[in-house]
């Protein structure tokens, strides 16, 4: 079989001709958005008390951790530097599995994910992004409503990014079609599949609901945080050693830089898409780098986009006074 439509573009056309977006959202996905950020975001609220009162166990720690490396690693090498912006070539079975584990975060089918992102950087911080913070302007009324845009408000009022014209790789590729598909299910399994382990391993009804309280509904929200504040705070707040383009606002914004699997050593990422380490100056810890190095070793993921040294040195922002 051919492998034509099994690796994604290095780089996707998405400037047209095809209009940038696809309409709007669904009432029923509408319903559904609200469910799954407003639910898990309750029980995050609720976390603190409810560890507070006894009510978490190392047994949900295990099951949540598990849970949420898949899934957040799913988004950062799979959604993200994989299939967004193609930074390594995967065999299909890493294909197809990251693009599952990616499913699990709960943040969108993985055509729509990738969509919005490619749409995000053809017009980062400009016109035509789907979540600029810098869109209702720079007073502190219109960053703090920006914020909130960046965040989270974007999901609620968005017109849907053109497929077609930024995802038309994955809309040809049947594996991805199918996994798309079966976002559904997928979202079933993320919110009750840890119910079912924690049950499983304590033999208990309590064992079942702290594993889907703890693994299921707070590791969602903290995962769904996490990777929207990339597209916020790392818009905002934090360090820009790297040249990007003009009004393009991407930061380095370190305290993220565990949770997030290294996506928030953002600032280099602007500078170069297509490279599959982010962290790349010393002590930015990228564990996602560190993940598609592992998957290289053992010949699941090659052609990897590693950065050389002289391309970070011509891509450093240069000291006011030289310029």
């Amino acid at each position: 079989m051919s492998t034509a439509l099994l690796e994604p573009p290095a780089n996707t056309d998405t400037r047209g001709p095809k209009p940038l977006t696809e309409g709007v959202q669904s009432p029923g996905i509408l319903v559904a958005l609200w469910s799954f950020v407003v639910i898990p975001f309750l029980a995050l609220i609720a976390a603190v008390p409810a560890a507070w009162g006894g009510w978490l166990t190392w047994t949900d720690v295990a099951i949540a951790l598990v849970w949420y490396v898949v899934a957040g690693l799913g988004i950062t090498v799979g959604f993200h530097r994989y299939f967004t912006h193609g930074s390594f070539k995967a065999k299909r079975w890493l294909r197809v599995t990251l693009a599952v584990a990616g499913s699990l975060a709960v943040e969108g089918d993985i055509t729509q994910w990738v969509a919005d992102h490619r749409r995000h950087h053809a017009f980062s911080d400009l016109d035509g992004d789907p979540h600029s913070p810098w869109r209702f302007g720079t007073s502190v009324w219109g960053l703090t409503k920006g914020l909130f845009h960046a965040h989270v408000g974007w999901l609620f009022h968005r017109e849907l990014s053109n497929r077609e014209r930024f995802a038309p790789d994955l809309l040809a590729d049947k594996d991805i079609r199918r996994v798309t598909g079966l976002f559904g299910p997928l979202v079933i399994i993320s919110a009750l599949g840890p119910a079912l382990v924690g049950g499983l391993v304590t033999w208990s009804w309590t064992g079942a609901l702290t594993a889907f309280f703890w693994a299921g509904l707070v590791r969602i929200a903290l995962l769904h945080h996490v990777t929207w504040s990339i597209n916020s705070v790392c818009h905002v707040y934090g360090e820009r050693p790297f040249e990007v383009r003009q009004g393009d606002r991407a930061a380095n914004f370190w305290p993220l830089a565990i949770l997030s699997f290294g996506e928030s050593w953002h600032n280099l990422h602007h500078a170069d898409p297509t490279s599959a380490r982010h962290g790349v100056l010393r002590g930015q810890i990228d564990i996602s780098a560190r993940t598609i190095w592992l998957l290289e070793k053992v010949g699941a993921a090659y052609d990897v986009r590693w950065p050389k040294p002289e391309r970070i040195a011509a891509k450093l922002a240069k000291p006011a006074a030289s310029q």
